[in-house]
């Protein structure tokens, strides 16, 4: 269970004794309560199958953003792309070959019908040059103004590097990882989405202004330079409006090398949901391990909550150190949308899924959290991508976009 009180922090933990609560005066605790209930779904070899779940069998399928339209129909677009002996391993085809399709449903929570796929990398279309070339993935869909905004992240294959240079032994996969940066689509209806009757920008709408990394590094910045939160790639797109002063606010994830990769996110800020966005030096969602390093994390859904007059962010937490247990999905609050905390419990969901059957099925991946939340602020639905094994070594399309209904109750 979860509850949400008018108070000044929110702190959420699903399916492991749940409960959004919150430091405050006694005199405010206006109490709301939201159960996390099972999904109607069933396991089938290495996927989960049944109403709460969209798969493909002739596809992967990964993670889905959803917004109730204006014509009170449920629309997600999700990442997708093909499987089989053919095609590369997951953790090489995403990269290489993934796409954006679109489902539709009557209800928030289930029964999501495939329509078609609605943009692809623009080389399909015979233009390899364009930032977007390669590959789409990871949307973001929102709502302004009577309009939908889809956010999504794109890449082309910057091609073979110099000899002598940090990237001249950088595969292509790899090329194209390094090169991603974020676009979007404004368009009025999901019937002109579906027949591509949109414009598409010739260039992206937020690009990396860094690009520092020790070694095997495509088009790296000089000697010197400090990283910034957008340091070689801007991906994972999250978007919402301040209500303070009506500014958009885009977070996104860069990467930071100390050995290894980190994620690092960053927010930019803009008039319009269609920019021009401005990036700002900000690390938001900053928390740090004990050596001083900054716990990597990925994939943030941010939204606002009129009456705790809140923002939140949902994201991923590879070590733990966030949500202070294992790694899942962790929760951070913020006034303003810039400084973030952690409330008391940063815990909001483990990497687990209940099933009606009374079963809880411990899961291999479970991230890309995007929420549908209601008109109060509070969470509806939460979709996430899910496999139930190590889907990186595959090629047989074992992934899936679970959706995880909650139930509110003043």
């Amino acid at each position: 269970m979860i509850l949400i009180q008018n108070c000044r922090s929110l702190i959420v933990s699903l399916f492991g004794g749940l409960l959004l609560g919150l430091g405050c005066s006694p005199v405010q605790q206006t109490e709301i309560k939201v159960e996390a209930q099972p999904v109607e779904a069933r396991v089938d070899g290495n996927v989960l199958v049944g109403p709460d779940v969209l798969n493909d069998t002739a596809r992967f399928v990964w993670g889905g953003s959803v917004v109730k339209g204006y014509d009170g129909k449920y629309h997600m677009l999700y990442s997708t792309w093909e499987c089989g002996d053919s095609i590369p391993v997951f953790t090489d085809s995403w990269v290489l070959h993934s796409k954006i399709a679109y489902a539709v449903s009557d209800y928030p929570d289930r029964d999501f019908q495939f329509q078609g796929i609605v943009l692809t990398g623009r080389a399909l279309d015979g233009d390899s040059t364009a930032w977007d070339a390669q590959t789409v993935h990871n949307p973001h869909l929102k709502m302004f103004n009577g309009k939908y905004y889809l956010y999504y992240v794109g890449s082309v294959d910057p091609g073979v590097q110099p000899e002598g240079s940090k990237g001249e032994h950088v595969n292509k996969r790899n090329r194209v990882q390094q090169y991603q940066k974020i676009g979007v689509i404004e368009f009025d209806n999901f019937d002109d989405l579906l027949a591509g009757r949109f414009e598409r920008s010739d260039e992206p709408l937020l690009a990396p202004r860094t690009r520092v990394k020790p070694n095997n590094i495509v088009e790296p910045s000089p000697e010197g330079t400090k990283a910034g939160p957008d340091n070689i790639i801007v991906v994972n797109p999250a978007v919402v409006q301040r209500p303070s002063d009506g500014k958009y606010l885009l977070f996104y994830k860069g990467n930071v090398y100390d050995p290894s990769w980190r994620g690092i996110h960053g927010v930019a800020i803009a008039d319009s949901p269609t920019g021009p966005f401005k990036t700002t030096d900000r690390i938001v969602f900053d928390i740090r391990l004990e050596d001083g390093r900054i716990a990597s994390a990925e994939d943030p859904f941010v939204w606002y909550h009129p009456e705790l007059e809140r923002f939140f962010v949902v994201f991923k937490d590879f070590s733990g150190k966030i949500t202070q247990g294992q790694p899942g999905l962790a929760l951070l609050e913020s006034v303003d949308g810039l400084e973030w905390t952690r409330p008391e419990h940063p815990f909001f969901m483990k990497k687990q899924v209940v099933l009606t059957s009374g079963d809880t099925l411990k899961v291999d991946r479970l991230e890309r959290p995007q929420l549908l939340i209601d008109e109060e602020g509070n969470p509806q639905v939460l979709y996430s991508a899910c496999a139930i094994v190590n889907v990186n070594p595959r090629q047989d399309g074992a992934s899936f976009n679970v959706h995880i209904p909650l139930k509110t109750k003043r």
